[in-house]
């Protein structure tokens, strides 16, 4: 098997991580951002896609304190990521639903996906206010919005037709997908994207996982046999 063009990442056990070693939730978490930071970098140029879960849609009912920390954080890496966007040539791309988030936070997003929209490196897709359940059920008022207008039938909708209307339009379905700290549940990630994605459970935590444990990640995915309901 060759290598996974798209790898998709839960990047699970901040909290856990910053227990051990009796520190606040958010500093958990601001590790976690530099993992992957670390991570996406040494990818760049070795893959093609890459997905992380930073923050779904039920994370809001989380410890006003945490929410609040881990929004200035996204802002900050997102600042980060436009600063080093000439250095590292990645496309950074965001999925979810922005309209909850603030205002000066979605600019900045806006800004760097049209910063770095025609980069040839690895397209990063970070997923702020994501939920698949939510991208799905936002995907079909848009199709029916279409069908209202006339300007889709009915009759078009197929599996490719709707999957232009979803958050991840124009990027193939993730050929694998990783989640740290050995949860064993996607947790609303990817609901329609995931069908025939390879799993792959990792015990670490999300801030001790390395490019040593993606490769082995890859070469485990390389190891088996993709039949997508075919003998």
């Amino acid at each position: 098997m060759n290598l996974p063009d798209h790898i998709a990442i839960i990047m699970d056990g901040n909290g856990r991580w910053a227990n051990k070693r009796f520190l606040s939730k958010n500093a958990g978490h601001k590790a976690g951002a530099e993992a992957l930071r670390k991570l996406s970098e040494r990818m760049n140029g070795q893959f093609k896609y890459l997905t992380v879960y930073a923050f779904s849609t039920e994370n809001w009912s989380r410890p006003q304190d945490e929410v609040s920390g881990l929004m200035s954080l996204l802002g900050d890496y997102i600042q980060q990521y436009i600063d080093d966007s000439k250095k590292n040539n990645m496309r950074m791309n965001v999925i979810g639903d922005l309209s909850r988030l603030e205002a000066r936070l979605r600019e900045k997003i806006l800004y760097l996906t049209e910063l770095t929209k025609n980069h040839p490196g690895m397209c990063v897709s970070i997923a702020i206010n994501y939920g698949g359940r939510d991208e799905i059920i936002r995907a079909v008022k848009r199709a029916c919005a279409d069908v209202l207008s006339g300007t889709l039938s009915p009759e078009a909708i197929n599996q490719q037709s709707f999957s232009s209307y979803l958050d991840t339009d124009g990027i193939p379905d993730p050929d694998l997908i990783i989640r740290t700290s050995g949860e064993m549940r996607l947790s609303n990630f990817l609901t329609w994207q995931s069908a025939y994605a390879e799993l792959y459970n990792c015990p670490k935590l999300w801030p001790d996982f390395t490019y040593d444990d993606l490769i082995e990640a890859v070469n485990i995915y390389m190891g088996r046999e993709r039949r997508f309901g075919k003998r």
